[in-house]
Protein backbone atom coordinates (compact mmCIF):
# COMPACT_ATOMS: atom_id res chain seq x y z
CA UNK A 1 0.00 0.00 0.00
CA UNK A 2 2.98 2.45 0.51
CA UNK A 3 3.90 1.83 -2.63
CA UNK A 4 0.68 3.11 -3.97
CA UNK A 5 0.97 6.03 -1.54
CA UNK A 6 4.14 7.08 -3.44
CA UNK A 7 2.74 6.74 -6.70
CA UNK A 8 -0.16 9.20 -6.12
CA UNK A 9 2.35 11.37 -4.46
CA UNK A 10 4.20 11.42 -7.64
CA UNK A 11 1.48 12.09 -9.85
CA UNK A 12 0.44 14.79 -7.70
CA UNK A 13 4.07 16.08 -7.59
CA UNK A 14 4.00 16.09 -11.57
CA UNK A 15 0.73 18.00 -11.17
CA UNK A 16 2.37 20.59 -8.97
CA UNK A 17 5.30 21.27 -10.52
CA UNK A 18 3.46 21.79 -13.90
CA UNK A 19 0.89 24.35 -11.90
CA UNK A 20 4.20 26.32 -10.66
CA UNK A 21 4.14 27.07 -14.88
CA UNK A 22 0.93 29.16 -14.43
CA UNK A 23 1.30 31.02 -11.23
CA UNK A 24 3.45 33.81 -12.65
CA UNK A 25 5.89 33.93 -10.37
CA UNK A 26 3.18 33.15 -7.32
CA UNK A 27 1.17 36.30 -8.21
CA UNK A 28 -1.80 34.82 -9.56
CA UNK A 29 -4.30 33.23 -7.04
CA UNK A 30 -5.50 30.07 -7.81
CA UNK A 31 -2.67 28.59 -9.71
CA UNK A 32 -0.85 29.31 -6.28
CA UNK A 33 -3.19 27.93 -4.27
CA UNK A 34 -3.64 24.76 -6.67
CA UNK A 35 0.34 24.69 -6.52
CA UNK A 36 -0.55 24.47 -2.68
CA UNK A 37 -2.87 21.86 -2.42
CA UNK A 38 -1.64 19.57 -4.55
CA UNK A 39 1.90 20.30 -3.26
CA UNK A 40 0.93 19.53 0.62
CA UNK A 41 -1.64 16.04 -0.45
CA UNK A 42 1.21 14.79 -1.74
CA UNK A 43 3.93 15.68 0.97
CA UNK A 44 1.16 13.69 3.16
CA UNK A 45 0.88 10.96 1.02
CA UNK A 46 4.92 10.46 0.91
CA UNK A 47 4.83 10.87 4.87
CA UNK A 48 2.33 7.70 4.45
CA UNK A 49 4.26 5.60 2.18
CA UNK A 50 7.48 6.10 5.18
CA UNK A 51 5.66 3.67 7.27
CA UNK A 52 7.46 1.02 5.39
CA UNK A 53 9.23 2.55 2.59
CA UNK A 54 12.47 3.80 3.88
CA UNK A 55 12.47 7.61 3.52
CA UNK A 56 15.83 7.76 1.75
CA UNK A 57 14.26 5.36 -1.07
CA UNK A 58 10.68 7.18 -0.45
CA UNK A 59 11.93 10.35 -1.41
CA UNK A 60 14.43 9.25 -4.38
CA UNK A 61 11.49 7.12 -6.13
CA UNK A 62 9.32 10.35 -5.24
CA UNK A 63 11.42 13.20 -7.26
CA UNK A 64 13.03 10.84 -9.80
CA UNK A 65 8.77 9.74 -10.67
CA UNK A 66 8.01 13.15 -10.47
CA UNK A 67 10.77 14.17 -12.47
CA UNK A 68 10.40 11.47 -15.09
CA UNK A 69 6.37 12.63 -15.13
CA UNK A 70 7.24 16.41 -15.28
CA UNK A 71 9.60 15.92 -18.39
CA UNK A 72 6.75 13.96 -20.41
CA UNK A 73 4.54 16.90 -19.62
CA UNK A 74 6.73 19.28 -20.99
CA UNK A 75 7.11 17.76 -24.03
CA UNK A 76 3.91 16.88 -24.77
CA UNK A 77 2.07 20.30 -23.72
CA UNK A 78 5.01 23.04 -24.01
CA UNK A 79 7.36 21.96 -26.32
CA UNK A 80 10.28 20.71 -24.14
CA UNK A 81 13.00 19.68 -26.63
CA UNK A 82 13.26 15.90 -26.96
CA UNK A 83 16.74 14.66 -27.21
CA UNK A 84 18.48 12.01 -27.05
CA UNK A 85 20.56 13.09 -24.20
CA UNK A 86 17.19 13.95 -22.22
CA UNK A 87 15.81 10.41 -22.97
CA UNK A 88 19.18 8.59 -22.17
CA UNK A 89 19.34 10.23 -18.41
CA UNK A 90 15.29 9.80 -17.95
CA UNK A 91 15.73 6.40 -18.71
CA UNK A 92 18.14 6.01 -16.49
CA UNK A 93 16.80 7.71 -13.66
CA UNK A 94 13.81 5.20 -14.28
CA UNK A 95 16.20 2.05 -14.07
CA UNK A 96 17.65 3.52 -11.05
CA UNK A 97 14.09 3.85 -9.67
CA UNK A 98 12.67 0.76 -10.30
CA UNK A 99 16.56 -0.41 -8.78
CA UNK A 100 15.33 1.06 -5.52
CA UNK A 101 12.26 -0.52 -5.50
CA UNK A 102 13.50 -4.18 -6.00
CA UNK A 103 15.90 -3.85 -2.90
CA UNK A 104 13.64 -2.52 -0.99
CA UNK A 105 12.32 -5.14 1.50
Amino acid sequence: MSWIYLLFASILEVGFTTAIRYTDGFTKFWPTALVLALAAVSFACVAKSTATIPLGTAYAAWGGLGAVGTVIIGALYFDEPVTFWRMFFLGLLICSIAGLKLVTD
